[in-house]
């Protein structure tokens, strides 16, 4: 694990090297993944690092992990709110849908969701802008794989250092960082409404998605889910698309 973190790190403090930045960022969340970048990006640049913590009509006590997160790696941090952004946004949109008579109720409850992961990658941008950093994502290969992120929201980061790691393979890694037990055992979870867990939303376990990707036998039901999701979300790997050039 050492290694592994050496390796790491050391990737990370080039890629800011390459990229002729000062340092960088992530968005704290107060689930594991966000919690493992924040304490690598700390190693990596002791004095040019930033947890930025954006609750937004948050539940539970997210926000109280994320701040015993900070502390445990002693990285600086900053709190936005950016609740009364998102009403003031959201509602803007749903008036004028409503009143062209063009709303999906369908749809409503995952537009809102993805809304709030994309005002938090404008904030981070919005931020780094500001520190001349580099915004660091949190997606581990569990959810590259099943596209279990927001299309330039979360998935809106300029580089990725948990995309190898399965999720287990970060949960290790967070034990070995000394990220706050809470974290770690608390059910994952993006925190995008009321009582909603990744598990629950796929269908399917995060132990099962990393025995597919290492290879391991699983049950059909759950490989078809695991399947169907990685189908489906090809596009957000894929980058935005062009036309053949003529």
């Amino acid at each position: 694990m050492e290694d592994k973190v050496k390796h790491l790190v050391d990737w990370l403090q080039a890629k800011v090297a390459e990229a002729k930045v000062d340092g960088l960022l992530v968005g704290i969340s107060g689930g594991i993944d966000s919690a493992v970048v924040a304490h690598l990006i700390k190693k990596a640049m002791p004095d040019h690092s930033l947890g930025v913590m954006m609750p937004c009509k948050s539940e539970g006590d997210d926000l109280v992990h994320a701040q015993a997160v900070a502390a445990s790696c002693d990285i600086d941090s900053l709190t936005i709110d950016l609740s009364e952004t998102h009403d003031v946004l959201f509602g803007t949109i749903n008036e004028t849908l409503e009143k062209a008579d063009l709303v999906n109720v369908e749809q409503t409850r995952l537009a809102d969701a993805n809304l709030r992961a994309r005002l938090r990658m404008s904030t981070l941008y919005t931020v780094a802008t500001n520190h001349r950093y580099l915004v660091v994502g949190t997606d581990n290969l569990a959810e590259w794989h099943t596209g279990y992120f927001t299309k330039y929201g979360d998935g809106g980061v300029d580089i990725a250092p948990l995309v190898h790691l399965t999720k287990g393979e970060v949960r290790e890694m967070a034990r070995y960082l000394g990220v706050p037990d809470t974290v770690i055992d608390k059910k994952p979870s993006a925190g995008l409404w009321e009582g909603q867990t990744d598990e629950n939303e796929m269908g399917t376990t995060y132990d099962m998605i990393d025995r597919y990707l290492k290879g391991e036998s699983i049950p059909e039901k759950d490989r078809k889910i695991i399947d169907a999701m990685h189908q489906r979300s090809q596009h957000k790997r894929d980058g935005i698309g062009f036309p053949p050039a003529f």
